[in-house]
């Protein structure tokens, strides 16, 4: 079988980038190893950034029809008191609207209807668009992908191979770049349970020890983030269900009832965060996206982001080769010079957010909840950081942010302008610089 382009792996990051490859009349050819829809949990916030390239790759109005509007991200410090109601200490609201874009939401989707309607996108485009379900890519042999599917062993012949597997990659072995990984000393429990029609708002619900994420799902239900510490799933399995129930009860009296609907550990996902950055995300005609190049703390909930915007990016990157007849492997270099720095920093970012709920101590909290306030109560504080989270551009903390964040100086009064933050938006020359490519140099 010969193909222009070659991608392992069948998850969003692998179907946005075939869609707009087949969208462009580039021939591309997707392995995917499951034959059926993963109840594994995957990720399920969309980001504005992420909303926008699914905009220009036709499938927005679908994707909204299939979400739930998150117009802010909302923190609220309690002290939780068996037996009754929990004592509110702070509330917190970050709101997406602070971005200047037209994109002002994020939207929780279900995982598998993302992927549904990617690849039905790519579907719309069959002479360029070629899914291969239940095949297992295997690795190279003879400069082609090896490939096992309906019991057979075949190769596959392409311009460019992509490796978006995962987190376990044979592309990213066989292109044998360094990784570092960096584990967390917490994990999470993640369930979707049942939910109030009145429960609209996600939020972060946290204690001194405790951390509660939710974030609603369309169909009334939630999707819930349960924090532990890390090796702690065995011993809470065995003090049971009723263990959970209390726990969810005295953090969010409104899901008291519906959490009873979980009968059985088996609903519930044990999710190990860690962290690793490949230090090269192309060598030769391979390339890599997604968690096989990077895996980022599901804190910020930017992991599928980073999958569908590595695939915006060389999607654009490969198309433009096929129209301007310049050879894939040779303008390779362009999508790691865009993207390798815009996850580095992301990356960054999700990590110091899991820091700030890394350590059960009162002082710690303290310090936590004046840093959360102090992003609402500077207005460049909140811009920057929702700005960074959407994904449509970056800015910066200096010291001074730092300064404020931390109360060592006074919060700032002025607002901010959206022509300044326009500035800031990643451009179209940032976002594809190859386009602007004259004699060689951008």
């Amino acid at each position: 079988m010969k193909t222009e382009v070659f991608i392992a792996g069948g998850g969003v990051g692998g179907l946005a980038l075939a869609a707009k490859l087949a969208s462009r009349g580039v021939h591309v050819t997707i392995a995917e190893q499951l034959k059926t829809k993963s109840n594994a949990y995957k990720g399920e916030l969309l980001q504005p950034k992420t909303l926008a390239i699914l905009d220009r790759l036709g499938v927005l109005e679908e994707i909204e029809a299939s979400g739930h509007v998150i117009d802010q991200l909302r923190f609220h410090e309690i002290n939780s008191r068996p037996n009754d109601l929990p004592e509110p200490l702070q509330l917190t609201e970050l709101n997406y609207s602070r971005v200047a874009s037209f994109y002002d939401h994020a939207l929780m989707v279900p995982h598998e209807r993302t992927k549904d309607i990617l690849r039905e996108k790519g579907k719309d485009y069959e002479e360029f668009f070629h899914y291969l379900p239940g095949a297992r890519f295997l690795g190279f042999e003879g400069g082609m992908a090896q490939v096992r599917h309906q019991k057979k062993i075949f190769h596959i012949e392409a311009q460019v191979y992509i490796g978006a597997e995962g987190r376990t990659s044979p592309t990213r072995d066989a292109m044998n770049v360094s990784v570092k990984r960096m584990d967390y000393n917490h994990h999470f429990l993640t369930v979707t349970i049942p939910r109030p029609e009145t429960f609209t708002k996600g939020k972060i619900i946290t204690t001194t020890g405790s951390f509660l994420g939710l974030f609603p799902l369309p169909d009334n239900e939630v999707r819930t983030v349960y924090l532990i510490k890390a090796g702690e799933f065995k011993k809470i399995k065995e003090k049971g269900l009723q263990h959970l129930y209390r726990a969810y009860a005295e953090l969010e009296p409104e899901l008291a009832e519906t959490v009873k609907s979980l009968d059985d550990w088996r609903q519930i996902q044990l999710m190990i965060p860690f962290t690793y950055h490949v230090d090269r995300y192309y060598s030769g005609n391979l390339a890599l996206i997604g968690d096989a190049a990077h895996t980022v703390h599901p804190m910020a909930g930017e992991g599928m982001n980073l999958a569908i915007q590595d695939a915006d990016v060389l999607g654009e990157l490969l198309a433009w080769c096929k129209e301007e007849g310049k050879p894939y492997h040779e303008k390779l270099h362009y999508y790691e010079d865009v993207r390798k720095p815009r996850v580095s920093f992301l990356l960054t970012l999700s990590h110091m957010s899991a820091l700030v709920y890394s350590f059960p101590n009162p002082w710690w909290r303290k310090l936590r909840m004046r840093a959360v306030q102090r992003i609402y109560d500077d207005d460049q504080l909140h811009v920057k950081q929702m700005l960074n989270i959407s994904g449509l551009g970056r800015w910066n903390f200096s010291l001074v942010d730092r300064a404020i964040q931390g109360s060592l100086l006074p919060v700032r009064s002025k607002q901010i302008s959206d022509h300044k933050q326009n500035q800031k938006l990643f451009s179209e020359a940032e976002d594809y610089p190859w386009r602007f490519e004259q004699k060689g140099k951008v």
